[in-house]
């Protein structure tokens, strides 16, 4: 009994550390940062005198966006691949899973290396949203794959041979049953790859430079508010504005998470 009252006293001791220092990083950035929310902040075009994020806020959206585009469909394809028609002792998916642990533990600062070297260079495609989309998207792929394979794998066999039971094919069992099912791992998945991805700076300062500048396209430079943080507190003179980026960088990491939330009840509910 005492080494069981004290394991519960650890656990919750562990868990109100976690919550405490959670609590005061975000009330550290919250008074630092509310304080020097301007509306010049939000003009539409940088300036050194406002040094507005408005145009680091939409291509963080844009980064957001295409990262997504790229590495979800993959990851989700590949992982279905291994779960449902490899076979659980294929000595493919051993590869495969080994690959992608491998590639998670790898330095933001060698991704931005490789996107420097392949995409912006080798391909020709210059400092852009588009390299930098590329590189994040390869970032982000492990984790993808990894938290949908074992969302996959989480979902009762039953469930499957239910299915064949009703006559289902593999593919129908799979879009049908086995895909909702999974969906809040898969989700919980797609809101780590956007955190990563919206608090990433090393690879896109490589790949997608520093140009505070609306993108024209997406094959313009462009900053997103990480790097756009990243640069105001690096030069030294704007220290209070990058507090506030700050600010609106954790608002929006709250809201995707809020909406993610929010569409995973419905799809389940569905």
């Amino acid at each position: 009994m005492n080494v069981s009252r004290l394991l519960r006293f650890l656990v919750r001791l562990a868990a109100a550390t976690t919550m405490g220092v959670f609590c005061l990083l975000v009330g550290f950035v919250l008074l630092n940062g509310i304080p020097n929310l301007r509306p010049s902040l939000f003009a539409l075009r940088y300036s050194s005198e406002n040094v507005s994020m408005l145009p680091a806020i939409v291509n963080t959206f844009i980064m957001t966006l295409l990262s997504l585009l790229i590495a979800v469909p993959l990851g989700i394809g590949a992982a279905i691949y291994l779960v449902e028609y490899a076979g659980r002792s294929n000595r493919l998916v051993s590869v495969v899973r080994m690959a992608a642990e491998t590639l998670s533990g790898i330095p933001s600062i060698v991704y931005g290396l490789f996107g420097l070297l392949f995409f912006v260079m080798s391909l020709k495609l210059g400092l852009s949203l588009f390299s930098g989309a590329l590189t994040l998207a390869i970032m982000i792929l492990p984790l993808i794959l990894r938290t949908t394979e074992e969302a996959l794998k989480a979902v009762p066999d039953s469930y499957r041979e239910g299915s064949f039971g009703l006559g289902a094919g593999r593919l129908r069992t799979v879009l049908r049953i086995v895909l909702p099912s999974a969906v809040p791992g898969i989700l919980a998945g797609v809101i780590l790859a956007v955190g990563r991805i919206v608090g990433e700076t090393a690879a896109l300062i490589f790949t997608a430079g520093t140009v505070a500048d609306l993108p024209k396209g997406l094959l313009s430079s462009g900053r997103t508010l990480s790097v756009h943080m990243y640069v105001l507190a690096n030069e030294g003179l704007y220290t209070d504005q990058a507090y506030a980026t700050a600010v609106v960088l954790l608002v929006i990491v709250f809201g995707i998470n809020a909406l993610s939330g929010w569409v995973g009840k419905r799809i389940t509910k569905g």
